[in-house]
Order: structure tokens, then C-alpha cells, then sequence
């Protein structure tokens, strides 16, 4: 038996799962034991909260998803002070490396979707080797300009000729989310899950934030100090504006609807 739907809450008009990283997983787990195809899981930290705020077809994509999980430390600390107390962080590539144990214990299939050239290769290397009956069925390095209707009928019946159960995409936010919004009709994956940076985190690209940094809500101060020229812009103009938009719905003085 499933277990039990965990409620959602309004995060600035995007809906979050309030849940932790084993509900998420075992979540997951279920879904790959039946035939459904063309859920999808978003991982949403603050970027992505200020992302679907801004723009009504990002808003869509995480709001139509079927898991949206609190990537982001401050995620879990608004649930929690709208009651979910056992709600917790569900650290994108720690999600991928739970579910890619599961894959390799109860033999699901991955696809690999996304990252700059080589890079998914590199993932299926790595993640094989760590998990030695992980079976990874395909790779694909999109361009990053939008695909042509070539390039769209190729990915579309390569995914579905393999009918992965899960289709890790990494792409980035909100371009990932789009894209499994787009496609979850389209392809035959039973569960697509986008995870960002994880591609680049597990093959060693890029530096992840020490563990006690993640606790404390600063992996945005560590990954700012590594990338600084492409990460500046991005913090300066979201943190302070999820900061206000949490403190206008918390004390009622502004509505978000998810709609």
C-alpha cells in the first residue's frame, strides 16, 4: 500500500511537499513498482520559489508537478512555521543518490538527460561504478539553445525506444522544470526528476558546500564564494525578495495564489 499523501504548502504562490528526504524516496520507490508513466519531481530552493513567482509558466511547471520537494533550507524553516514539523530538506543530489541505490538494489532503469558535453557520460561512469548493478540505459547532452523539431523527435523516441523508470534531468532551474512540464505526455519515463547542479556535483565539476553549511542555511554563501561573477546577480536580486514576500504571507498582509 501507498503511504499516505503528505499535505502541501504555499511557499509565494508555489506549492511544496512538506515532507523529508526517506518520505520522498520511499514516495518515489512506490511509484516505480507501477505502470504509471509521466510523473515528475521538481527540487525547489529559494531560486526557484522567486523563478514561479515572477513568471506564470514556471509557476505551472512546479505546480503541476507530482512531488515537489524543499531542496532549500529556508523551504523547510517556512513549512515549519506553517505547522509541518517533520518537514526537512530533500538535498536534490542526495535524492538522486537514495534513488539510484534503490535502482540498483530493485533493477529500474535510469536515463541520464542533460549537463555540458560529456558530463552525463561521466555520471554513468561514476554512478556505475559506485553502485555496480546500476543499470543506466542511456545518455543524452542536449544543446543549450532551444531544440529544434529534429532534435525534439530524436530525444523523444530515443527515451521512449528505452522506457526508463527513472529520467534524471539536469538542466538547470526553470529550464528543467519547463521541459518536464512540456514533455511529461511525450515521453515514456515513469518518473522524471530534475536535479540541477547534481550532475556537476557527483562528477566532481563542481564543489559542494560542507554539511554543517547546508544545516545553517549558508550553501548559497559557499556556492557564492566559488562562483561569484555568475552567482552575485542571482542572490542579490532573490534573497532579499523571498525574505519580504515570506515575512507579507506569514503575517497575512499579501495572498499568493497558486493558481
Amino acid at each position: 500500500m501507498s503511504p499516505p499523501r503528505k499535505p502541501r504548502i504555499n511557499v509565494v504562490g508555489t506549492t511544496v511537499d512538506a515532507l523529508n528526504l526517506n518520505e520522498a524516496v520511499e514516495r518515489i520507490r512506490q511509484w516505480l513498482h507501477d505502470e504509471q508513466v509521466g510523473r515528475y519531481v521538481c527540487v525547489t530552493d529559494v531560486h526557484c520559489i522567486m523563478q514561479s513567482y515572477r513568471r506564470a509558466e514556471v509557476r505551472n511547471a512546479y505546480n503541476c508537478a507530482s512531488l515537489c520537494v524543499p531542496d532549500g533550507m529556508p523551504l523547510t524553516w517556512v513549512g515549519r512555521a506553517l505547522g509541518q514539523r517533520t518537514m526537512g530538506r530533500v538535498y536534490g543530489p542526495d535524492l538522486m543518490l537514495r534513488l539510484l541505490e534503490v535502482s540498483a538494489r530493485e533493477g529500474h532503469t535510469n536515463f541520464f538527460y542533460g549537463g555540458a558535453e560529456g558530463v552525463a557520460e561521466d555520471l554513468k561512469r561514476l554512478m556505475t561504478t559506485r553502485f555496480p548493478d546500476l543499470k543506466v540505459v542511456g545518455t543524452y547532452c542536449p544543446p543549450f539553445r532551444p531544440l529544434t523539431h529534429e532534435e525534439r523527435r530524436e530525444i523523444t523516441s530515443t527515451v521512449n525506444a528505452l522506457n526508463p523508470d527513472l529520467l534524471w534531468i539536469g538542466l538547470g532551474a526553470p529550464k528543467q522544470e519547463l521541459f518536464m512540464n512540456e514533455y511529461r505526455d511525450v515521453l515514456r519515463a515513469k518518473v522524471m526528476i530534475g536535479v540541477g547542479a547534481a550532475f556537476d556535483f557527483h562528477t566532481g565539476r563542481v564543489r559542494q558546500a560542507p554539511r554543517w553549511m547546508m544545516r545553517a542555511g549558508l550553501e548559497w554563501f559557499f556556492r557564492l564564494c566559488m562562483e561569484p561573477r555568475r552567482l552575485a546577480p542571482r542572490y542579490v536580486r532573490n534573497n532579499p525578495s523571498f525574505i519580504w514576500h515570506v515575512f507579507l504571507q506569514l503575517t497575512g498582509l499579501r495572498q499568493y495564489p497558486t493558481e
